[in-house]
Formats: C-alpha cells, sequence, structure tokens
C-alpha cells in the first residue's frame, strides 16, 4: 500500500516540477480525437521539444498547488492532456491552437505561460503571434528603413547637384 503512495508522490513532484521548469504549459482536452490524431499532434510537439503527457487530474491538482498554481484546479475535469515546453513559450500554444482548428474535437482548456495562469482568449492570442525569427525580421526591417530613406534621400540630393553642375 505504502509503496503506491510513494509513486504518486513521485509523479505528483514530477508534475510539480515540470509546472515549475516550463515556461509555457498548456492544457487541452482531448476527447473525439481518434489514436491517429493524437499520435500526430505528439509526433509535432515532439519535434518541436515540448514534451505532451496524460496524468490523472487527481494527481495534477495535487501538482498545482505545489507549485502554487492552485487556479489549474477548476479546469482539470475529464480527459485532459499537458503541453510542457522549457524553452520556447509560443511554440505549444501555436501547434496546439493550429491543431485544433484542423480538428474540432481538441479543446485548449487554460495554460501557465511564464508562472502565470492564462485564459483560452489569451493563449490564442500567443499562438496568433508571428515566430520569433518573424518578429526579428519585422525588427530589423524597422530598423532598416531610416537608413534606407536617408541613402535614397542623399542620392537624390546628389543626382541634383550632378544634374545641375551639368
Amino acid at each position: 500500500m505504502s509503496n503506491a503512495i510513494e509513486q504518486k508522490k513521485l509523479v505528483v513532484d514530477e508534475i510539480a516540477q515540470k509546472l515549475k521548469n516550463s515556461v509555457s504549459t498548456v492544457v487541452v482536452d482531448y476527447r473525439g480525437l481518434n489514436v491517429a490524431e493524437v499520435t500526430e499532434l505528439r509526433k509535432q510537439l515532439r519535434e518541436a521539444g515540448i514534451e505532451f503527457k496524460v496524468y490523472k487530474n487527481t494527481l495534477t491538482r495535487r501538482a498545482a498547488e505545489t507549485a502554487e498554481l492552485a487556479g489549474l484546479n477548476e479546469v482539470l475535469t475529464g480527459p485532459n492532456a499537458i503541453a510542457f515546453s522549457a524553452e520556447d513559450v509560443v511554440a505549444p500554444a501555436k501547434i496546439i491552437n493550429d491543431f485544433a482548428k484542423k480538428h474540432e474535437a481538441l479543446e485548449i482548456k487554460a495554460a501557465v505561460i511564464e508562472g502565470n495562469i492564462s485564459t483560452v482568449e489569451e493563449v490564442k492570442a500567443l499562438a496568433e503571434l508571428p515566430s520569433r525569427e518573424g518578429l526579428l525580421s519585422m525588427l530589423l526591417s524597422v530598423l532598416q528603413a531610416p537608413i534606407r530613406n536617408f541613402a535614397l534621400a542623399t542620392k537624390a540630393v546628389a543626382d541634383q547637384k550632378e544634374e545641375q553642375g551639368a
């Protein structure tokens, strides 16, 4: 009997550590997805370095309380799966949101983003953001615009002086 209790404590500790160490955690209801669809979702998440696991709700609730995220407990009903990302904040939300658009059975329930519990709307808004590379390229083009405009203006002045001198 105590062996089972010890195993449950280990699982609770494991979940709590994942909740604390993840920059982004997304809780989903996967009811209605068939095995092939769940396998495809797991594959997409794994390729992005995201861990996708199913835990018992009672153990997850205890872990959420241990990780000081008791607000998650209200969504921990029914069959849930949890995506943990230790590196990329946006990737789990983006992959799961895109998958949910194609497979209506997948439902985003809540998320923990950098230690704060987020609503479904916030997760979807995060998922719509461009990737890190996309944001960096936007920033670069914004930074280059004034220099490009200055270069064009100086060339126009130089061409005008050249025409006047000719």
